[in-house]
């Protein structure tokens, strides 16, 4: 693992940032089980029954993307040769990522991240 820049962190994490809000807004109208909120770059996934949420972060020193879900952290890595934030210990990618966490949080093997 190289350590990216800072610069070059903020751009590629607000880019993949972006792109999971967008899916998880889809998913969220689409499935109904979950709320979607953002602030202030802190992307919080709630779910209907109020008793767990998901959230995801950009952790600018250490040059990660995190997500504490299903009562762990999952951080994520700048991968140069896939262009992406992935998961050392198993390959995925961002996206993905959670989108697994949803299907097996919710028990729901149709929701998809676009």
């Amino acid at each position: 693992m190289s350590l990216i820049d800072e610069a070059t962190f903020r751009r590629e994490s607000d880019r993949a940032l972006e792109s999971l809000k967008q899916s998880l807004i889809e998913a969220e109208d689409d499935s109904g089980s979950f709320e979607f909120e953002d602030n202030n770059g802190v992307m919080n996934v709630i779910f209907e029954n109020g008793s767990s949420k998901f959230v995801v972060t950009p952790n600018t020193p250490v040059r990660q993307v995190w997500i504490s879900a299903q009562a762990t952290s999952f951080k994520l890595e700048w991968n140069e040769a896939s262009s992406a934030f992935t998961l050392s210990k198993t390959g995925e990618a961002l996206k993905p990522l959670m989108q697994r966490l949803l299907r097996e949080h919710l028990g729901d093997p149709e929701i998809t991240l676009l």
